[in-house]
């Protein structure tokens, strides 16, 4: 799969971090666009601006949640990968990969930009995040299935 031109406004916005960060965050962008080809589900990705942060959407099968991609204030050097603080998903990734991130709060994986990119468990979690809402659907299906059984 070719990864597609990065847009004029996100080129932008990659420029204004230093070299180390832009370049790792341009690696995990890349990983997150083979990922969703990966997933037919997911289908294509819609790549824009919020929040003044690189995002990725999975807006034609609503299949996931928003991707975004940055830093952090209490991490500056590093790269951050950003996903809905409501939901379950950091909490989810920091009971199985807790050795391989850092993570703040609730809602970012924390890579530092210098260290070797953990690229299995990331690729893991970004399945998680471009999958979200259809897992949360095929969980509510099972539990009412239950219920009426």
């Amino acid at each position: 799969m070719s990864i597609p031109a990065l847009p004029a406004a996100l080129s932008e916005t990659f420029a204004h971090y230093r070299a180390d960060v832009n370049a790792r965050l341009l690696q995990i962008r890349s990983l997150i666009f083979t990922t969703a080809a990966d997933m037919p589900d997911v289908g294509p990705l819609t790549e824009t601006l919020k929040w003044g942060e690189a995002a990725y959407l999975t807006e034609a099968s609503g299949s996931g949640t928003t991707i975004r991609l940055g830093t952090t204030k209490s991490a500056p050097d590093c790269c951050a990968v950003f996903v809905n603080c409501q939901t379950t998903l950091i909490s989810d990734f920091r009971s199985h990969f807790a050795d391989d991130f850092i993570f703040e709060g609730n809602r970012a994986l924390i890579i530092p930009a210098h260290a070797p990119l953990p690229k299995e468990p990331l690729i893991l979690c970004l399945r998680s995040a471009l999958t979200y809402h259809q897992h949360k659907k095929q969980k509510a299906k099972a539990t009412t299935a239950g219920l009426t059984a």
